[in-house]
């Protein structure tokens, strides 16, 4: 019997990684962030979207810990700490702010004005990146706002 292929593809999140792997298992592994677990992320959840741009949903292997969507996967966590103010880009999106920062396979975006933040992980393959943005809009609505906003 021929081995099996098996590919992986990493995302950098600063000090946590994101590993997908496909094959057998097509679970999507998600770090959770710090607040994950928490009332607001579950509400969070039930607003993820089902797709992002012709991208669909994917199965991960922690559901509190995020969302994936595509390959190589887009992922969008709940729970992350909100950011103070910033000299990083920030950009409004459906009247939302999100910060990005450039990673060395794609963009990072979390949320500004909101606590906790969400952080969307897109790969370098989608770009332009932010044209993504709106798919998580209401999810990022669900989110409590705080006194920040993109200036």
């Amino acid at each position: 019997m021929p081995p099996r292929k098996r590919s992986t593809t990493a995302v950098a999140l600063g000090a946590t990684a994101v590993v997908l792997v496909s094959g057998c298992s097509s679970a999507v592994e998600i770090a959770p962030t710090p607040l994950a677990g928490g009332e607001v992320c579950r509400a969070v959840a039930s607003a993820w979207p089902a797709d992002v741009g012709d991208h669909a949903r994917r199965e991960v292997s922690d559901p509190s810990a995020g969302a994936a969507y595509g390959d190589p996967a887009i992922i969008a966590r709940c729970g992350a700490p909100a950011l103070g103010p910033t000299t990083d880009d920030c950009i409004e999106v459906d009247g939302l702010g999100w910060v990005a920062q450039p990673l060395s396979d794609g963009t990072r975006f979390t949320t500004f004005g909101r606590d906790p933040a969400i952080e969307v992980l897109i790969p370098r393959d989608y770009a332009p990146e932010p044209l993504l943005l709106p798919a998580f809009s209401r999810a990022a609505r669900a989110l409590p706002t705080n006194s920040l906003a993109c200036r």
